[in-house]
């Protein structure tokens, strides 16, 4: 009996220690850019982001450009590339309130709240990027 247990604990430590360390390769479409971007918030172009539940859109930063969001409790800031799939024109993110979605035939939602994919679940969630709020100035960065 003592052979049973002995043999049964060595093949489980056996298994345990086969298991693979899985990395998901689906989510490694984005690059991990430096980011040091400043938004203005007296700026026109940013105003809505003094409103609750408010994002803007801004081009060339990151892999896809940077989404800004006002979640209420805080600013947070998103890569607008979908990050389930190649770095292609339409896998750039449409914002459409708290959400954003690409034009890829897929057409992955995300919240912008969570970063969370909306509907079908998928493997990788936006990339996030750290906001500092320096009285009406938001510093967004990746380090």
């Amino acid at each position: 009996m003592k052979y049973v247990k002995f043999y049964s604990i060595t093949i489980l430590i056996f298994i345990i220690s086969c298991a693979k360390n899985i990395n998901d390769s689906r989510c490694n479409y984005l690059l991990n850019l430096d980011i040091y971007y400043e938004v203005n918030l007296n700026l026109p172009q940013y105003s809505s982001l003094n409103f609750i539940s408010n994002s803007v859109f801004i081009p060339n930063v990151g892999n896809g450009g940077l989404i800004i969001t006002n979640s209420g409790t805080g600013f947070l800031a998103w890569d607008a590339a979908d990050p389930n799939h190649s770095n292609v024109p339409c896998s750039v993110l449409t914002i459409s309130g708290l959400e954003a979605t690409s034009s890829c035939s897929e057409q992955n939602t995300y919240s912008l709240i969570t970063g969370q994919s909306l509907g079908v679940a998928l493997t990788c969630t936006l990339k996030s990027y750290r906001v500092e709020n320096s009285g009406n100035t938001l510093v967004i960065t990746s380090f």
